[in-house]
């Protein structure tokens, strides 16, 4: 049975650009203010999410994400098209949104519950399991005006994940307090999954949306881009996050270079196959050196989309006293087994000499690493075991 159905839905917002004062405005006649601005927050959004399914909204900042929970919250109303939700439904959207500052822990505990649409009796017999989850019971009754930031959402959170919904909505709740905390939040959403519960999970974080999601979706301004599988969703997400980017070009002027980076592949070990997890990866950086360089490193960057560095192939391991002469050659890297994750890596290219940045080129490539052996974490680890005696 289909939980939430939105057809043809378009949400539209009126933008008054008038840079009138307010007290100008009122003395205004109608018919000589500027006509409003109209923005589309959403244009002709369709899909269903089936009873028991988990759907993530993955998009950049502005392509409606959070438009889309707020009609489903009924925070705001749709300009045309319809909404259907069947059962009770839930949002955990703006955490902690309801504390008294005065009020402890333990009395905006019932205060914030019942805000949210949980019964007295109800938060009583809950009360203990949202104090150990959220890991604050010696500050539980002290007023929260008191609390740092972190455990303000961490309280708030607690208490919206006990709700009993039968739809629940999460929208960047994974970004709330520190690691533990997190992976603890991670847990119960994945127990929330499996008990049937029917999820849309909006989120930065794509490892999540891999992980939680049966079904995404990408938004892009405002209209629906793509939907289907998580991985073919991001895939799609994290090529056009790249291709907005040209390659950036760091040191002398192609003329004053001594050398440049020309340009970089990667191949498996079989040429007819794919570069794929827990196999041989083989990457050849092209370059051109207009005088002989001695202590000479040649360096392969890799980068997850965020922008955090995960993995370096470097020769200054090797042999960091590496002369080079004139001319164009090949750099080969030869990795025995490819230990990351399925996905798309954004790739840089260096050249140093004698310590000095003498070439360098950012986002000049991006590695598709396809599915091979079976990961579980954040990377495979290539081991041999044997049974001792």
């Amino acid at each position: 049975m289909v939980d939430i159905s939105l057809n043809h839905v378009s949400k539209r917002y009126l933008i008054d650009d008038s840079s009138r004062s307010p007290s100008r405005r009122w003395h205004t006649f109608d018919f000589l203010r500027k006509p409003e601005k109209v923005k589309w927050a959403l244009r002709d959004v369709s899909f269903e999410v089936e009873e028991g399914e988990s759907l993530g909204i993955i998009g950049n900042n502005g392509a409606g994400k959070s438009t889309i929970l707020k009609l489903l919250s009924r925070i705001t109303a749709p300009t045309s098209g319809e909404i259907r939700i069947r059962g009770r439904l839930a949002g955990l959207v703006e955490v902690s949104s309801g504390f008294h500052p005065e009020l402890t822990g333990r009395e905006n505990i019932f205060l914030n519950g019942s805000m949210l649409g949980m019964t007295r009796s109800e938060i009583t017999g809950k009360i203990e399991s949202i104090i150990e989850f959220a890991g604050i019971r010696e500050y539980i009754d002290v007023p929260v005006k008191h609390y740092s930031s972190g455990m303000y959402v961490r309280l708030g959170f607690s208490i919206a994940a006990h709700l009993d919904p039968d739809i629940l909505l999460l929208d960047e709740v994974l970004a709330v307090g520190d690691l533990a905390f997190q992976a603890k939040c991670l847990d119960l959403i994945s127990q929330l999954r499996k008990s049937g519960r029917t999820m849309i999970l909006i989120s930065h974080d794509l490892a999540a949306i891999q992980k939680l999601c049966d079904h995404a979706m990408l938004l892009q301004r405002g209209q629906v881009l793509m939907s289907g599988s998580p991985a073919d969703v991001i895939e799609h997400y994290e090529r056009i996050a790249m291709s907005v980017e040209e390659p950036i070009y760091v040191g002398a002027g192609a003329d004053a270079k001594l050398a440049e980076c020309q340009n970089l592949a990667f191949t498996s070990e079989d040429s007819d196959q794919s570069v794929r997890t827990g196999y041989p990866m083989i990457a050849r950086f092209g370059f051109r050196a207009h005088e002989i360089l001695d202590d000479v490193v040649f360096n392969i960057l890799f980068y997850w989309p965020s922008g955090y560095l995960c993995a370096q192939l470097t020769t200054s391991l090797s042999d960091p006293h590496l002369r080079i002469g004139r001319g164009s050659g090949i750099v080969e890297f030869h990795c025995p087994v490819l230990e990351v994750q399925p996905g798309l890596y954004r790739v840089d290219v260096a050249i140093e000499s004698n310590g000095v940045s003498i070439d360098s080129q950012r986002r000049c490539s991006v590695l598709r690493v396809h599915p091979g052996k079976s990961v579980l974490g954040d990377f495979y680890m290539d081991t041999v075991w044997r049974m001792l005696p």
